[in-house]
């Protein structure tokens, strides 16, 4: 078996590459119309999905996309704009709001093609009427700090914005208007993706309020004024606005999942996908996993061990100390302090975006002397984790991972290899 911390590395650049833009894109695109084609988009794919469709588009177009910062990619005609994430920012309201612009007073025989990827609800910032993006950003702060789910976060996003929840569909009608979207939300429900800006949004604005309600959120009176507005409202499934548009899920969790398995496979050890789409605190399920992994060290059947258990989703850290968080580190620290140095399990957790939180690192390795090392270096692992200090340890120990950029963000990756007991 090759060294695991390799194999490991090499899942994980499995895991990005299935869910690359160049795979999907070209399969996924729409025949030209008679009239003009407009090509709109968010997130941290849509630079790399717009130089794709450049590449294998027939005709005629136009358009502009916002990306995260170091995101961006040459377009011949597609302009790219690069944005604040996740904290939002002037560029990207900006850009938002001539994307909004771009869409109106189309014809029929027009086409809009909306590039859709996660990322997009924090560099889609164009606040409803009345709102400013002083007042999304308090808003959006509140709701990182506090590990409240995607689903809701999302929900509360949409109802403050003039771009989100279908509204940008609404824009382009009666044009067609076709979403090319990637997922990196649990389940793939494809009107969270960036806040479903094309689809139709089944949430509503009394939601809106039960969210910043439950979680006790400190938000300027102007945000609860708007939730009172029928303003705050957004396009439901029978809004003939959307009945010309449509969206594809190109890419998932799933996909990415499955071509790690095949490595897997591949070095002679048996896959487990666990699930696509675990959510929680990230140190929760840290505590959990390690449980399970033991289980399968100490009883496995033959059958099982060596394995490897993978799964995605999207977890949530709740940043009380004076770390920055990040929850594929925020799990490994978890897994590591129950595992405790258990010999012949190794972990990788990391984000397919290449981003752990707001730190331009995808995430870590642990194996069975991390605890000792760190131990070695001065490092007080329990205290690392209760200061959300996860990234901080991982540089110490030279166990990051660290990809750039990669354009794609099919959300979070964790692989856990056990290897077989001798019995």
């Amino acid at each position: 078996m090759l060294d695991p911390r390799h194999l490991l590395r090499q899942m994980f650049d499995a895991a990005v590459s299935a869910a690359s833009p160049h795979l999907h894109v070209p399969k996924a695109l729409p025949k030209p119309p008679n009239g003009r084609t407009i090509i709109v988009g968010a997130g941290k794919a849509s630079a790399a999905m717009a130089s794709v469709l450049e590449q294998h588009w027939h005709g005629s177009l136009e358009g502009l996309v916002v990306t995260r910062y170091g995101h961006g990619m040459s377009c011949k005609k597609i302009e790219v704009v690069e944005a604040s994430h996740p904290v939002p920012d002037r560029n990207g309201e900006i850009a938002a709001h001539r994307i909004l612009e771009m869409v109106k007073g189309l014809s029929e025989d027009d086409l809009v093609i909306a590039l859709i990827s996660g990322g997009a609800s924090s560099l889609l910032a164009l606040p409803g009427v009345g709102l400013t993006l002083e007042d999304k950003q308090a808003v959006n702060g509140q709701l990182l700090r506090y590990g409240i789910p995607i689903s809701e976060m999302n929900c509360l996003r949409k109802h403050l914005s003039a771009i989100k929840g279908g509204r940008l569909a609404a824009a382009t009608f009666p044009a067609r208007c076709v979403s090319l979207v990637i997922s990196d939300v649990p389940g793939d429900d494809i009107s969270l993706i960036g806040s479903g800006p094309t689809c139709a949004d089944q949430s509503t604005a009394a939601d809106a309020l039960a969210i910043i309600d439950r979680y006790k959120l400190d938000v300027p009176s102007a945000v609860l004024e708007f939730l009172n507005s029928p303003a705050s409202e957004t396009p439901k499934p029978d809004d003939l606005r959307l009945s010309r548009a449509s969206a594809i899920l190109i890419a998932s969790p799933q996909q990415s999942l499955e071509a790690a398995a095949k490595v897997v496979r591949e070095a002679g050890m048996t896959p487990v996908i666990l699930s696509d789409s675990i959510e929680g605190e990230a140190r929760e399920l840290g505590s959990i996993l390690a449980g399970i992994a033991l289980q399968v060290r100490r009883f496995g059947q033959p059958a099982l061990a060596p394995c490897v258990l993978l799964s995605g989703g999207e977890t949530t850290v709740t940043v009380r100390g004076n770390g920055v968080g990040g929850r594929n580190v925020e799990f490994l620290m978890s897994l590591a302090l129950k595992l405790q140095g258990a010999e012949g399990i190794y972990a990788l957790s990391a984000d397919t975006d290449g981003v752990d939180g707001s730190i331009e690192v995808a995430g870590a390795i642990i194996d069975p002397t991390s605890l000792r090392r760190a131990r070695t270096l001065g490092i007080d692992v329990e205290k690392s984790l209760a200061s959300n200090d996860g990234h901080s340890l991982f540089k110490m120990l030279g166990d990051q991972i660290i990809t750039g950029p990669t354009r794609t963000n099919v959300n979070d990756f964790r692989a856990i290899l056990i290897e077989g007991t001798e019995m």
